[in-house]
């Protein structure tokens, strides 16, 4: 597969990304290190992960993803030169005190989080360095409506970008990005790093799989305009997508206990969790078994194929996982497919927004 640029950045990477919030809950340091060597064999360059994970989180285990990645890379020195290294600062602590004091996220908090990353991840710079969530009040998560009243903003835009721009002077990040942003936060990011001379977003990481596609509704169009790269998150809606779910249901006695949304209920109580969700998710994953195709694998095509999407980011548990997800590279939707896809889309909409 060819790289592609993310955003007007100097970086290439592979249309699909390595995710790993998965390591260090559901699967060892052994298990990841052999996920980590068969990414880089079939010629993954790209891995992405957080100084939050990994997920579900709690505080036993924060942090423990990037520290695994941080044992691999001791043990294998050439891979970090063979790699795009992305990783994410936390926004305010929504909840979780072992992520970040106070309600905010503080210029000072985006350095010591930077800073703490580089340690555990045994680097000296970080290629892409993200917002893992706006310090803003927005809706995301599956929230569905900006409501003034909660706004708690203590650090502007223009002072998280002040931040960045230290760090990028110091050596220890290349270039930025976002995540689970708006159209309005992206613009703002844009215009104040241009009018004040700022590192530029390069990238966002939005949710954006068949059953959650709220992204097409105006923000492709800011990113497409801005010159800034999508990075799609859960392509696969938690394994809603997969087939897995679809005659046992999330919370029945036959739910796969080793999948995320049945291991974890706080999962099961998210956007993934609805019943709406997995009812049209039910109709996708028939639609491509009668057209000849896996859930996964028309899913991830969905993904692989849309001009919106520089990079797919993909999580996964075992070796066959991601020789699956990476073997569905390729393959291309029928024009026909497409048009029922849309068609389910116009009567359901987006059920996991």
């Amino acid at each position: 597969m060819n790289l592609v640029p993310l955003g007007a950045s100097d970086l290439r990477v592979t249309p699909i990304c390595l995710g790993t919030m998965t390591f260090g809950e559901q699967v060892s340091e052994a298990d990841s290190h052999a996920i980590l060597d068969r990414a880089l064999e079939r010629g993954i360059n790209f891995l992405d992960t957080a100084e939050m994970y990994s997920v579900p989180t709690r505080a036993e285990t924060f942090g423990a993803t990037e520290t695994i990645l941080g044992n691999w890379f001791r043990k294998n020195p050439a891979a970090r030169q063979k790699v795009v290294l992305a990783t994410k600062v936390a926004g305010p602590s929504r909840g979780m005190p072992w992520v970040r004091e106070g309600v905010g996220m503080t210029a000072s908090d985006i350095v010591a989080s930077c800073e703490k990353s580089l340690r555990q991840l045994q680097t000296d710079v970080i290629d892409l360095y993200q917002i893992h969530w706006p310090e803003r009040h927005v809706p995301m998560f599956g929230s569905m409506y900006y409501d003034p009243q909660q706004e708690r903003t203590q650090t502007s835009i223009h002072e998280q970008l002040e931040a960045f721009e230290r760090l990028r002077k110091a050596g220890k990040i290349r270039h930025i990005g976002l995540s689970n942003e708006t159209p309005y936060g992206v613009h703002e990011f844009v215009r104040l790093a241009e009018q004040h001379g700022l590192p530029r977003v390069a990238t966002v990481q939005n949710v954006y799989c068949l059953v959650s596609r709220g992204l097409e509704n105006g923000l492709d169009e800011t990113m497409h305009r801005l010159d800034v790269s999508l990075l799609a998150y859960s392509p696969l809606a938690f394994g809603l997508l997969t087939g897995k779910y679809d005659l046992c249901g999330t919370d029945g006695p036959d739910t796969p206990r080793d999948a995320r949304i049945g291991k974890f209920e706080s999962v099961r109580k998210q956007r993934w969790g609805r019943p709406e969700a997995l009812a049209a998710a039910r109709r996708y994953n028939q639609l491509a078994r009668d057209h000849g195709l896996t859930p996964t694998r028309m899913a991830l095509a969905f993904c692989y194929t849309k001009w919106q999407v520089a990079s797919t980011i993909i999580g996964v548990r075992t070796l066959a996982q991601l020789d699956e997800d990476l073997d569905a590279w390729g393959t291309t939707l029928a024009p026909e497919l497409l048009a029922e896809i849309d068609k389910v889309r116009w009567e359901i909409r987006d059920p996991a927004v």
